[in-house]
């Protein structure tokens, strides 16, 4: 089997995937912010040569080359969750039940996709997943928000810089904040680099990205609190704020899939201490006026994953945690020949 590029209209949304087609048990990898399919692709090819299995990698709403449908940030990840739905259920040949496979923001796509659809889940696996109770303003493992309004989360939180670079197209390395940069220095553990032809795609796949108010990373809203910034309405980022993210419901899904997560011991995005979290960055001085801990701790993002997935345990779930060493953000690319035996065990235990 190859890798094909495909597209389908399905009722919600003119969709571009990757797909090796054939039959077997239908495996979905879900990309996080900032990417797309094309994140996939390596670890698809060299899957591909499994008949029991047919995968398929789609690009979300605004990614890749998919259609750039606003984003609805008050409903959370669903918008993603339900535009995966509608092409499954769509696209010719998927199995009953599926194995989805959610990197970082993809992880929460697809634990929203089983709160949602859980007869349709076989099997979760999650890499790097952000946490259940979304990005950045929450203080502890139950997702308690450090002020009423989320501050600290939403499009607010975006480097501005960052943000600029994306929507100029910039695919050199000259800026500390160029896409190039973002991705070698975070989504990986430095000094970790994927081949140069390679490394070229994955930006370009970046820099696809749609962008402005109803996309990355949203409408901005200004807060009394610090550090002056909520969430917005509208695009990304805001979608991922705790104002609109609670996936604690993940832990009474009935029928219960088996869950794999995976991830790098030196994830810089999530993590307890996230270089990606305004409240990390303040008690590090790098954000002024942090009110301090006891106002906004650093989000405890591991421990938030842990406790949803411990409580849907206690309620007769299963769930294995595997931690690679020096690995960051991106176990399936940085250590691509563990991940997919980790995979290749998970399937086989189905």
């Amino acid at each position: 089997m190859s890798v094909i590029s495909r597209t389908l209209q399905t009722p919600r949304l003119f969709t571009h995937f990757l797909d090796t087609g054939g039959g077997g048990q239908t495996v979905v990898f879900v990309h996080g912010n900032v990417s797309s399919s094309e994140f996939f692709e390596p670890l698809m090819l060299s899957l591909s040569g499994d008949s029991r299995v047919r995968l398929v990698a789609p690009d979300l709403r605004g990614f890749g080359r998919s259609e750039d449908k606003p984003i609805d940030a008050t409903r959370g990840v669903r918008d993603f969750s339900d535009d995966l739905h509608s092409l499954l259920t769509t696209l010719e040949g998927v199995s009953d039940k599926v194995v989805l496979c959610g990197w970082s923001v993809g992880g929460a796509v697809v634990m929203q996709y089983a709160v949602d659809h859980p007869e349709r889940v076989a099997g979760l696996v999650l890499e790097a997943p952000m946490s259940p109770y979304g990005f950045g303003g929450t203080r502890d493992t139950v997702g308690t928000p450090c002020f009423p309004d989320f501050a600290g989360s939403g499009a607010g939180t975006a480097n501005p810089t960052f943000v600029q670079q994306l929507r100029a197209g910039d695919r050199g390395d000259s800026s500390d904040f160029s896409p190039r940069k973002v991705m070698n220095g975070f989504y990986y553990k430095p000094p970790f680099r994927v081949a140069a032809e390679l490394e070229d795609r994955f930006v370009d796949a970046m820099v696809a990205m749609r962008t402005g108010e109803d996309h990355y990373p949203g409408d901005i809203k200004t807060s009394p609190n610090w550090p002056g910034i909520a969430p917005g309405a509208r695009g990304m980022n805001n979608a991922l704020s705790p104002a609109y993210v609670n996936l604690a419901a993940f832990a009474n899904v009935s029928p219960q899939p088996k869950v794999l997560w995976i991830r790098g011991k030196d994830d810089q995005i999530v993590s307890d201490n996230s270089l990606f979290d305004l409240s990390f960055l303040g008690q590090l001085g790098a954000v002024p006026g942090w009110p301090g801990a006891e106002v906004c701790p650093p989000q405890p993002m591991l421990g938030q994953t842990r406790a949803v997935l411990t409580a849907f345990r206690e309620r007769g779930g299963s769930f294995e945690e595997v931690v690679f060493d020096n690995c960051g953000h991106s176990p399936h690319i940085e250590k691509e020949v563990e991940f997919r035996a980790q995979l290749q065990q998970f399937l086989l235990s189905l």
